[in-house]
């Protein structure tokens, strides 16, 4: 009876291990099942970032030891090389310094045409108007700035959009009209619809540009505004130099730089054209009479 006893477990321990067996055999298989599901589901896109990922992480140490050499050589050539290394550190963080002479001359933009124009009309000039604060703050000869008449929908443009133009330097702000910031007798309206030609910049007036950009809806009203005020007037000499496929008017920013060209350079036609934008088709006068008579030339 020991015997059968002692048969039937062994017999049930056998039966125990080969179930043991076949369930691992089971899990593994299911393991390596799994495995290759993944390893399918990899793209080769996926594998080469993963080979470079794992190739930056192995390299790490050895760009760490070559930024701290490349550092260390720094520091030692800048230790060998002072008064060279100080030059050159000199030379590029210094840029050159232009010599700037302010000039006495005086521009006032007119902004009194605030209920003349629409709302984008009025973003459009605050464009020009921050274009001139800004070529001026760079000009070789900066001129006095005369903002007049600042209200209405351009001063909540610059509310909105500007709020630092409270800070502004080297402008006059004014909500006053110009007529009552400088005297009647030194204004002169720079309008494209005046008789009057500007040959030279008088230093003693205030030259007026109007602050209108109104797309010819509003033509010849700053000539008119001028002349009911009773204040003298002038167009820039643009027909003497200017040939232009368009119109003569001018938005604000580029009669404001033109006159700070001219200050510069003392010449209208490079004043001209050095702002003239391309689009206007502006060509020389005098190159225009040497085409026109080349054609009428019947050669030989």
């Amino acid at each position: 009876m020991a015997d059968d006893s002692v048969k039937i477990e062994a017999s049930a321990q056998q039966d125990k291990d080969n179930g043991a067996n076949e369930s691992s055999q089971k899990t593994e298989s299911s393991n390596n099942g799994e495995n290759a599901a993944g390893n399918q589901t990899v793209s080769k896109r996926q594998k080469k970032k993963l080979l470079k990922q794992q190739k930056w992480e192995e390299e790490r140490e050895l760009r760490k030891q070559k930024r701290k050499e490349r550092k260390q050589q720094r520091r030692l050539q800048r230790h060998n090389h002072p008064e060279e290394q100080g030059g050159e550190a000199q030379h590029v963080r210094k840029r050159p310094r232009r010599e700037v002479t302010p000039s006495s001359l005086r521009l006032v933009v007119d902004c009194s045409f605030d209920n003349l124009m629409l709302t984008k009309d009025v973003q459009k000039l605050h464009k020009q108007i921050q274009r001139c604060y800004a070529e001026n703050r760079r000009a070789t000869h900066p001129v006095q700035v005369y903002l007049t008449s600042l209200g209405g929908q351009l001063k909540q443009s610059m509310d909105e959009k500007d709020k630092g133009w409270v800070n502004w330097k080297d402008i006059s702000i004014k909500t006053e009209h110009y007529s009552e910031v400088v005297a009647k007798e030194e204004l002169v309206y720079l309008t494209s619809d005046s008789p009057n030609v500007l040959e030279e910049l008088d230093h003693t007036k205030a030259y007026v540009i109007g602050g209108l950009v109104d797309h010819n809806h509003h033509k010849g009203i700053t000539f008119e505004r001028a002349k009911e005020l009773g204040i003298d007037h002038a167009q820039l000499p643009l027909s003497s130099f200017v040939k232009m496929n368009s119109r003569k008017v001018l938005a604000v920013n580029h009669v404001f730089e033109i006159i700070l060209a001219y200050l510069e350079k003392g010449s209208w036609q490079e004043a001209f054209f050095t702002v003239l934008p391309q689009r206007k088709g502006a060509v020389a006068v005098d190159q225009e009479k040497e085409e026109a008579d080349s054609d009428s030339d019947p050669g030989p």
